[in-house]
């Protein structure tokens, strides 16, 4: 038998860290406890009132102040920073009260905000952290589960692609072509001459490439391939997803949740809202305009005529293409006009106006229709449109850009149309089938509740893990309150996470969970003891040989909350973080941290040859 020698290199130092790993592991729990701070000090609701440059000055604080204190508003706090003021107010509904109030004071051009601003020092808000956002449950607040009507907008592009058909047989000449729709989504061309449907199908191949085209004797069949409703449905719901966050942002709430449900649901979650009803009727508003040629009946006929009826109930005949529609309009405000009457100001893109300008340049003289459309809900439950005619005005001069348009009713109706307009019409009909809303009262009772759990589930723990390994207990303890500490930091630093009551409950879990990992450690350290081994050595051991069922346990755990957080939303997606935050925490503080400790208190200067 050979024998092994076993020099000083090739011996190791057990229980021991390089200086480097302890500088590493002080320097990742300083950062993020430093981190969990703001969440310590809070934050309270405030308003925000942003001066757009139009403005001569901002308002002083001394104005501000007095003005809601004439309002019976009381304010804790308010600051200036360069076109912004920042108001602190002592809750959700002095919050409301104050907006509603600050309506009138503010100029046209000013905007203002719901948000909340950290109670931490200065100079850690200056650092870039802040608080950890709270969720509707415990914020308090309304939440809107919102149904895209896909197929009335599938519907309306096939209205769109008959139109264009008829138009191609106009422009070809071509007789004793009928055009119908059929089925749900279907549309069947049929004519006298097999030879008339040769360019039609030509026209759909080019035009509607994603379309099946079945071809009979006297008659072609199209119906909408499966790729192409599947992508038009992702694509409805992509745009209706875009345009309700414009319009949380023009309702000036920062902290709002629009995410997508099902295959055609939209939820929405505004945390500290306490009156809905703003919300619910620019959230649930289909409103757009359309601006139409008025058939005066000397022009030539551009497919169907479109009537409808204006502010009197009288019909206005219009050429059913529209000149211009609602996506191209980039700014809307309201105003009043030189006769005291209402109107909105309208800002179209550049192409937009091209259009516009060579339209109205060609027809000056001649009469314009705006068009209001708008969806209700029906009886079945089903998006019905409404059309009316809200102005029809005689075109003066060329126009561009921008124009005013009338007919919008009231100011109040004016500045409502004039904030869709702003956010973007839909691209599809929606309608609320349900509203939940949560009260400020409720959501603090959910977090003294769910706070209590934690302190209850943390304080038996820590007692339980004392009194049963001792010494090591109690370094057990310091692990557990370094991962609390590390949890609630990395969730203040990772953009979009917000804690939920489930939320709550995953963080009571995670104790769990971060004990497990020193019980599994401890219990192989009393193992080698018991088999006569020295204290040093039996670390060495102990944690070597639990490292591998850790690894397991924990990946194991790890797969399922990342199953939760993909195929979950809200409160699930929130569990699902703290749950997969929780592990990964806990084992940097379970395996690093105690090992740390133990190696600096037991066993530091031991050492056991290494034989190869």
């Amino acid at each position: 038998m050979k024998k092994m020698t076993v020099n000083r290199a090739q011996q190791r130092r057990m229980n021991h860290y390089p200086a480097w790993k302890y500088l590493v592991l002080l320097v990742a729990v300083v950062l993020l406890g430093v981190s969990a701070l703001p969440t310590w000090y809070g934050d309270q609701p405030a308003i925000q009132i942003k001066t757009s440059s139009k403005s001569e000055a901002l308002p002083t604080l001394t104005a501000v102040n007095d003005y809601l204190q004439q309002h019976d508003i009381s304010v804790e706090k308010i600051t200036q920073h360069d076109q912004q003021t920042v108001i602190v107010l002592s809750d959700e509904t002095e919050q409301s009260k104050a907006r509603k109030a600050l309506n009138e004071f503010i100029g046209d051009d000013d905007t203002i905000t719901y948000s909340y601003v950290s109670m931490a020092p200065d100079w850690l808000t200056e650092l870039g952290f802040q608080p950890m956002k709270f969720g509707l449950d415990l914020r308090g607040g309304v939440q809107f589960l919102l149904n895209v009507d896909v197929d009335q907008a599938f519907a309306e592009q096939r209205e769109a692609m008959v139109d264009n058909i008829r138009q191609t047989v106009r422009e070809e000449r071509l007789r004793g072509v009928r055009i119908s729709e059929t089925g749900q989504f279907g549309v069947q061309v049929k004519a006298t001459k097999a030879e008339n449907l040769a360019p039609i199908t030509q026209f759909i191949q080019q035009s509607y490439p994603n379309w099946k085209v079945t071809h009979h004797s006297d008659r072609i069949d199209m119906l909408p391939s499966e790729q192409a409703k599947a992508d038009f449905q992702r694509q409805t719901v992509q745009q209706n997803l875009k345009i309700m966050r414009g319009r949380i942002e023009e309702l000036g709430i920062t902290e709002a949740l629009v995410q997508r449900q099902g295959e055609h649901g939209i939820r929405i979650e505004l945390p500290g809202v306490q009156d809905p009803s703003q919300a619910k009727n620019v959230i649930g508003a289909t409103a757009s305009l359309a601006f139409y040629e008025v058939k005066t009946g000397s022009g030539p006929s551009v497919g169907r005529d479109l009537t409808l009826l204006d502010e009197q109930g009288k019909p206005v005949v219009l050429v059913n293409k529209p000149i211009l529609s609602g996506e191209h309009i980039t700014n809307a405000r309201a105003e009043l006009g030189e006769m005291g009457r209402a109107q909105v100001s309208i800002s179209l893109d550049l192409a937009a106006g091209k259009i516009m300008s060579d339209f109205s340049g060609k027809h000056i003289g001649k009469p314009m229709a705006t068009v209001y459309r708008e969806y209700h809900a029906n009886e079945e439950g089903k998006a019905q449109r409404s059309e009316k005619v809200i102005s029809v005005a005689t075109i003066q001069s060329q126009l561009g850009t921008q124009f005013r348009i009338t007919g919008a009713g009231t100011i109040d109706e004016a500045q409502q149309l004039a904030l869709l307009l702003r956010a973007g019409s839909l691209t599809a009909p929606v309608t609320i089938v349900e509203e939940r809303t949560i009260g400020a009262s409720l959501g603090a009772e959910n977090i003294q509740n769910g706070f209590a759990a934690l302190v209850l589930g943390m304080g038996l723990t820590l007692t339980f893990m004392a009194m049963w390994y001792r010494r090591l207990g109690w370094v057990a303890n310091v692990a557990l309150l370094s991962n609390m500490i590390c949890l609630l930091g990395a969730m203040s630093l990772i953009p979009g996470a917000v804690l939920t009551l489930p939320g709550i409950a995953g963080l009571v879990l995670t104790v769990g969970m971060a004990v497990d990992t020193n019980v599994l450690i401890f219990e192989r350290i009393r193992d080698k003891l018991a088999e006569g081994r020295s204290f040093a050595q039996s670390i060495d051991l102990g944690f070597n040989s639990a490292l591998s069922t850790i690894l397991d346990a924990n990946i194991t755990t790890m797969i399922t909350a990342v199953i939760l957080y993909s195929i979950g939303n809200g409160p699930i997606q929130g569990f699902a973080l703290t749950l997969g935050l929780g592990l990964v925490t806990s084992m940097f503080t379970g395996i690093f941290i105690s090992r740390a400790i133990i190696n600096l208190i037991w066993g530091r200067d031991a050492r056991c040859g290494v034989r190869v």
